[in-house]
């Protein structure tokens, strides 16, 4: 992968608004300041976590914040994301209007079937992609990352300022007393340790091609 070799597509997958935020906003967020375009395909309007009027609106202001050029969205309901040759031609449909040199997607070990389901038919979906790294949330399980972005604090906040835009969603977490904020920062805290920086975004390689 060459980021600095030629202004490149960046598009991010997830199941339900926020899904990316939590996953790689600073990421995207960087993403677009070095000069790429970003996209994001989302496949529900998370129905099952809130009403789906404010979710996408939720979406739109948070996609602002991160510079994103344009949402693509899906006709899946909340929790019934399917695996099939429909759900893999209308995301290959997205992928054709894209062109994408990157793709970033949810981990395909996760509790939520929304998650693994979205992972599964994008592997079918970009056999042709150089570049497909999963992302992590926090009802991710068995996540070894293998690559890290240094997001810094500049872009951590930008993270933070766009997970703050899905209002509804701030305290629906799976863990008790704590806000996706504070799962955002110490995620990124945790990955910076890894990665011998202070804050990084962590993704596991489904292909990364390095263009030498």
């Amino acid at each position: 992968m060459s980021s600095s070799a030629k202004k490149m597509n960046i598009l991010a997958i997830g199941s339900h608004p926020d899904d990316i935020e939590i996953g790689c906003g600073a990421s995207l967020a960087k993403f677009n300041a070095k000069g790429h375009s970003v996209y994001l395909y989302i496949a529900t309007l998370g129905g099952a976590g809130g009403d789906p009027e404010v979710r996408q609106a939720e979406q739109e202001n948070s996609a602002s914040i991160m510079g994103v050029k344009d949402i693509f969205w899906g006709s899946f309901e909340d929790t019934d994301i399917t695996i099939n040759k429909n759900s893999i031609v209308a995301l290959e449909e997205i992928i054709h209007k894209v062109n994408p040199d990157m793709i970033l997607v949810n981990y395909h070990d996760d509790t939520h079937q929304d998650h693994r389901n979205i992972a599964a038919i994008t592997n079918s979906a970009t056999r042709y992609i150089p570049n497909v790294l999963f992302y992590e949330t926090p009802t991710t399980q068995n996540f070894m990352p293998n690559v890290f972005v240094d997001i810094g604090t500049e872009y951590l906040a930008i993270k933070l300022r766009a997970l703050l835009a899905h209002a509804s969603q701030i305290n629906r977490t799976n863990i008790a007393n704590l806000s996706i904020i504070q799962v955002a920062e110490s995620s990124a805290h945790f990955r910076g340790v890894q990665a011998r920086v202070a804050c990084a975004e962590a993704f596991h390689s489904l292909r990364l091609f390095i263009d030498i």
